[in-house]
């Protein structure tokens, strides 16, 4: 009898390689990289990196996420989004912490969770 072995792959990352185009869903327990072509739907834990050569268009979902390329998408980020230099974002960002570099371009409207329940216009 094999047994069964449980593997925590969550400091792993997945990697789509320039070149490559995805239509669909992708779904991971872990972090996933980028660099090529990528419509539809992306669910991860972890962090979600854009490279500087990567194009997503559809929806992201996960822990944390740095933009370095093209997205035209709706972002739920529980954590932290960066937007880096090189940057080029259209779409809806949902998240609790949002650094954007000088360079960086943004269109589109930004919703911040705030984790203290009281309001800012309580303080």
């Amino acid at each position: 009898m094999a047994k069964e072995v449980e593997v925590d792959n969550r400091n792993c990352a997945n990697i789509i390689q320039t070149g490559t185009n995805i239509e669909g869903e992708i779904r991971t327990n872990g972090n996933i990289r980028i660099d090529g072509t990528a419509s539809g739907t992306i669910k991860a834990l972890g962090k979600v990196i854009i490279g500087a050569e990567g194009v997503v268009n559809g929806e992201i979902e996960c822990g944390n996420a740095a933009i370095e390329g093209q997205c035209n998408v709706k972002i739920t980020v529980k954590e932290l989004l960066e937007l880096k230099s090189t940057a080029r974002f259209e779409g809806e960002i949902s998240t609790s912490k949002l650094s954007i570099e000088t360079g960086a371009i943004f269109c589109g409207i930004c919703k911040m969770k705030i984790e203290d329940k009281q309001s800012i216009k309580e303080k």
